[in-house]
């Protein structure tokens, strides 16, 4: 199941993100700029969570187009990207480049990381808008998020809220054919022939419990309204950190 998913999202990544990013955020040099400038308000929702930046390890997984890396990386963090995109990794790696920061990027599946990369002992584990939608399972990824982090490093999810709608189905679990996240941004022209994603809902017992599975502890669960609605949530924030202490079965 993961691995059909993967493959299917995988090559709607690969098609046309660069000319997206380009399109939404300007010439890797402007963005650059725009970053050096003010891109401190990119993180405006974690700092906090994360105190000064300068000197920690910091992994983003699914970190796209760089755009909450980058800034961490001008307030001093070590950061690491994994993502599956060519197109993502080709925008990031300029933005960054022009930027004067140092970022590295792999190339790979979050699931499928090569073992030479050799990633262990992060200080914080950054997920962030549209990524746990693409996993079939949830105890694989947070299984992961666990293996990177130091003990009492810190993972922040912040990501689309499950409970979207009153007329939705909050508990629908099947994978569910959609537009990617930049078609919209793309010309009616462009988005003709642009691969779907195949994405997965999760609600949030379901989220818990599996980060609860894998030793990592809740620290703060925020939720924000709509813009437009602001009885319907539309985000949500988890914080958690790694408490790795044997803990009994749930069930006995």
């Amino acid at each position: 199941m993961q691995d059909k998913q993967t493959t299917i999202n995988s090559k709607a990544w690969n098609t046309k993100a660069y000319e997206a990013w380009t399109i939404q955020f300007g010439h890797p040099e402007a963005q650059a700029e725009k970053l050096k400038l003010n891109g401190k308000h990119k993180l405006r929702r974690w700092i906090k969570y994360i105190g000064d930046p300068n000197g920690m390890r910091i992994i983003n997984l699914l970190g796209s187009a760089g755009s909450k890396a980058i800034p961490l990386a001008l307030l001093g963090a070590d950061v690491t990207i994994v993502d599956i995109s060519k197109e993502n990794q080709k925008y990031a790696s300029e933005v960054a480049r022009y930027a004067n920061v140092k970022l590295n990027y792999i190339l790979s599946d979050v699931l499928n990381i090569p073992a030479e990369n050799n990633l262990r002992n992060y200080d914080l584990v950054l997920m962030e808008f549209g990524v746990l939608h693409y996993f079939s399972n949830l105890e694989p990824i947070f299984e992961l998020v666990n293996n990177l982090l130091r003990n009492n490093g810190r993972l922040i999810l912040t990501d689309f809220h499950p409970f979207t709608s009153k007329s939705s189905n909050y508990f629908d679990s099947n994978l569910v054919e959609e537009k990617i996240a930049f078609s919209d941004i793309l010309s009616e022209e462009d988005r003709k022939d642009l691969p779907k994603v195949l994405l997965r809902k999760w609600t949030m017992g379901e989220i818990l419990s599996t980060l609860a599975e894998k030793n990592m502890i809740l620290r703060k669960l925020e939720e924000e309204p709509h813009h437009i609605n602001s009885g319907v949530p539309a985000f949500y924030t988890i914080v958690a950190d790694k408490i790795n202490e044997h803990q009994s079965p749930l069930i006995p």
